[in-house]
């Protein structure tokens, strides 16, 4: 069974940058859909962006585009997300999960979770 650890959290200024990491233990990212997600207080869980294992393609919600980038590097079994021009909006805890099969941003189509880093940006 894979296991996930997020990493990466902090505390930055609007504007800043962060660089998310996710590990797996006990397998391998292969096969996987790999997405960050997020949930800042009083929301629901929202997809951040995901990645296919299969082809590589990507997905990114509207709030992040052109600031965020997701990516996976296979030889040291890590995804991570890459943050630039932080904004308060983005305060939450955000999560990396996976999913056998087809990439998707539907967030209850996720089986395995990390256990969350916090990210909080100030204004």
């Amino acid at each position: 069974e894979v296991q996930l650890q997020a990493s990466g959290g902090g505390l930055v200024q609007a504007g800043g940058s962060l660089r998310l990491s996710c590990a797996a233990s006990g397998g391998t990212f292969d096969d996987y859909a790999i997405g960050w997600f997020r949930r800042a207080p009083g929301k629901e869980r929202e997809a951040v962006s995901c990645i296919s294992s299969y082809d590589g393609s990507t997905y990114y919600g509207d709030s992040v585009k052109g600031r965020f980038t997701i990516s996976r590097d296979s030889a040291k079994n890590m995804v991570y997300l890459q943050m630039n021009s932080l904004e308060p909006n983005d305060t939450a805890v955000y999560y990396c999960a996976i999913r056998s099969g087809s990439m998707t941003y539907d967030v209850r189509s996720y089986d395995a979770w990390g256990q969350g880093t916090q990210v909080t940006v100030s204004s």
